[in-house]
């Protein structure tokens, strides 16, 4: 028996309790257009690492907020932070309401609540505290937020409790009995600053040598406060506040910069107006609910970074740990070897203008740093991964037409990452004595089982990455000498496009893998399903052997010319989707814990597969990606709260699901084409920057009608499964007609 699944979810029919002209009414989802379709809970139980959170904020905006707990089934917060400053990467300044009188212990409370009670919309929060018969409301600005704490009438106390998350120094400070000004040390040296009002006057507290005490202002580590209003005060306790990272002054006025005449429903309003801007800019036809809500969930999730901290036209820059005057806004939070695939790609197409403004952040970053980051957070580029795939990034958005930034100077950082900075996982910084093996040997070495590291700059969890290293290394390099090629530097041009082909120095014609080499450039004989420690962090990265089988986006006929042809390379993809993990998922879980969503050995919850599905267009077998593509979206991208079937990364694998939902995708990101999959609407209209729209239209689409029969694009009869970047920016239509069977002779 067929059913649908995609109801572990309930509809949003959400009663606001915001005084706006709809005051105390129910408003049903159908009302808000395409912004019904988002629900932030979808994923928010992981597969078995990371949650996404169901987070209120403003498009690529500074302020973040989502309420502290484990993960959806947690049925108790712990807190509610006036801002997450990075991805994953910690929170500062914690509020809690109370109405019971305070004890040191109050702080370590957690609060249960209703599941059925939270309304999370990104514009608008509300949570009913069941202990404590409080609600708390929450609406984002883009350097402000404000919270409505909705105390029992005539309760006898009204709290509101201020912590911090962070160990450094941190300090609270009351005036007036209505205004609160604080700071917190974020990672180790960078001081963030609030400054609040509330909406009534009460008696301020600290806490002191675990004391409670009625001081009006605390310095030291985890400083903790409080306020207290009295009998007589308004049951609605409001707290408004902003949020800088250059100064208490610069806190101050991004308070008067959103807050001048400006209340709760004023703020939410305006969030709300944002978000259906962005939303609405894709407009769809058909589907099923449960499609529909997936898609738009996940172009929120699209919107979440990289954010713009420009504060009144200067900003904090963790790269050199100074205060810079612009008058652009400079992005930060980014993590490139998870957005590089899909997520800048689809802003190349979204905002173009936005895109040219976190690029030139990068080269900002760059002058200011002396290196090109890969993952740029507040503090400065975070040593995460391997790869530079901002090149690729770089490569990708200029033969897109992106403008707007020093592209020389850009190339100038990319080229110092390729021949100066180490290529080790996990390490920024000069290259050491492996990455010169690699120029010159092409390929970065492994140890042979059981020999003991020697290098002591490789990381000792991390490890060398031997395999991973060299074919992001390929794909880097092939980016260098394509952006050397339309800057007319043939020189580096053809440097770097030798280089662009190492990857074949680790291809092992017997096993039909890539295989890690020694030194002395020996094979290592290895099982590339299971060997390899935690992750395979010896020889591949968090990911085995079959997932690295792929990762030649660049140069995809090159790999289907060492597995031996079409034919040999479509059984290899076969293969992948329906090889065994000849153990038990426990085992190899314990080992692999980021190669979820598995089919064969195919991990649909990590980034390097999303584009293996769509390879079968480069062999002849286009019928085979419309089959996979449809089949991973409906198992692995559900609309509940199990949606994500890995670590979501920010937007790295919502914007797979966006393009491949639309059908269609981009497999090698520097090269302008996108390759045709099967979408799950029967129409969707992308209103372009430039005024034009894209349309593709899917006749007879649906979910058992998933084959493409023939396709046509601007009228004209298209037989191959591409078109290019320039077609969809021209305001070009993609029409298919779709059928139950598949058609095998279209598109080879």
């Amino acid at each position: 028996m067929v059913i649908s699944v995609f109801r572990l979810l309930k509809p949003v029919v959400f009663c606001t309790l915001i005084s706006i002209t709809v005051a105390n009414k129910c408003v049903a989802q159908s009302t808000d257009g395409n912004l019904s379709y988002i629900d932030p809970r979808i994923g928010n139980v992981g597969q078995l690492l990371e949650p996404t959170r169901p987070t209120m904020h403003l498009p690529n905006q500074m302020i973040r907020m989502y309420p502290k707990r484990a993960d959806y089934i947690d049925d108790q917060i712990s807190s509610f932070p006036l801002n997450m400053v990075s991805h994953r990467l910690g929170e500062v300044f914690a509020i809690k309401p109370d109405n019971s009188p305070l004890t040191p212990g109050s702080w370590d409370q957690k609060m249960p609540y209703d599941h059925d009670l939270e309304v999370t919309r990104p514009w608008y929060y509300s949570t009913y505290l069941i202990d404590k018969d409080i609600t708390v409301e929450f609406t984002p600005g883009k350097k402000v937020g404000m919270y409505r704490f909705s105390f029992p009438a005539k309760s006898v106390a009204k709290s509101l409790l201020f912590n911090v998350y962070n160990n450094g120094e941190a300090k609270w400070s009351f005036t007036g009995g209505n205004e609160i000004t604080g700071m917190e040390t974020y990672h180790d040296d960078i001081k963030i600053y609030v400054y609040g009002q509330f909406n009534a006057k009460g008696t301020a507290g600290v806490i002191n040598n675990n004391t409670l005490s009625k001081q009006i202002s605390i310095d030291g580590k985890s400083a903790k406060s409080y306020i207290t209003f009295t009998v007589g005060t308004p049951d609605v306790i409001e707290f408004r506040y902003a949020i800088s990272y250059i100064s208490p002054e610069q806190a101050k006025q991004n308070y008067k910069n959103e807050f001048t005449g400006v209340d709760f429903a004023a703020l939410t309003h305006a969030a709300k107006n944002a978000w259906a801007k962005v939303v609405n800019q894709i407009g769809i036809e058909g589907g099923t609910e449960a499609q529909r809500r997936s898609f738009y969930t996940a172009l929120y999730r699209s919107n979440e970074r990289m954010v713009n901290i420009n504060e009144d036209g200067h900003y904090y820059s963790g790269y050199d740990k100074k205060i810079h005057e612009s008058t652009r806004p400079f992005y930060v939070d980014d993590w490139v070897w998870d957005t590089y695939l899909a997520l800048h790609p689809l802003r190349t197409i979204l905002n173009p203008a936005m895109e040219s403004d976190m690029l030139n952040s990068y080269v900002d970053m760059y002058e200011q740093s002396g290196w090109m980051p890969t993952f740029p957070v507040l503090f400065g580029d975070n040593p995460c991964m391997n790869g530079f795939h901002s090149t690729v990034m770089f490569l990708d958005d200029y033969r897109k037409g992106i403008r707007g930034f020093d592209i020389n100077k850009a190339y100038e950082g990319v080229l110092k990452n390729a021949t100066q900075a180490t290529m080790l996982p996990w390490k920024n910084g000069p290259k050491c004595e492996l990455d010169d093996f690699y120029y010159t040997k092409g390929y970065f070495p492994a140890l042979q089982k059981g020999e003991k590291e020697t290098v002591s700059l490789v990381h000792s969890f991390e490890k060398r990455q031997a395999v991973a290293v060299t074919l992001g290394g390929s794909y880097d390099d092939w980016a260098v000498g394509q952006l050397a090629a339309e800057l007319d530097k043939p020189n580096d041009q053809a440097l770097f496009a030798r280089r662009a082909t190492n990857y074949k120095n680790l291809w092992n014609d017997d096993k039909k893998m890539f295989i890690p080499k020694d030194k002395d450039g020996n094979w290592i004989d290895i099982d590339p399903k299971f060997d390899g420690g935690l992750g395979g962090r010896d020889y591949y990265d968090e990911n085995n052997g079959w997932t690295y089988l792929w990762q030649v986006q660049h140069d995809i006929s090159g790999l289907i010319n060492l597995m031996g042809g079409n034919n040999s390379f479509q059984n290899k993809l076969d293969q992948t989707f329906r090889e065994g993990l000849d153990r038990s998922k426990y085992e190899f879980w314990a080992k692999f814990p980021d190669a979820t969503g598995l089919v064969g050995q195919y991990s649909m919850g990590n980034e390097p597969s999303f584009h293996i599905p769509y390879l079968y267009n480069y062999a002849g077998a286009p019928w085979k990606t419309q089959k996979r593509v449809r089949f991973l979206l409906d198992v692995w991208y559900k609309d509940n709260i199990f949606g994500i079937p890995g670590d979501e990364d920010g937007g790295g694998m919502s914007a797979f699901v966006v393009f491949s939902s639309m059908g269609f995708y981009p497999v090698t990101p520097g090269k302008p084409v996108y390759t045709i999959g099967s979408p799950v609407f029967s129409k969707v209209t992308i209103n372009l920057s430039n005024g034009k729209q894209f349309k593709m239209v899917a006749h007879n689409c649906s979910v058992i009608n998933k084959y493409i029969q023939s396709a046509k694009f601007n009228g004209q009869v298209l037989n191959k499964p591409w078109f290019t970047h320039e077609q969809l920016i021209s305001g070009g239509e993609l029409e298919l007609e779709m059928g139950p069977k598949p058609n095998k002779n279209w598109g080879i």
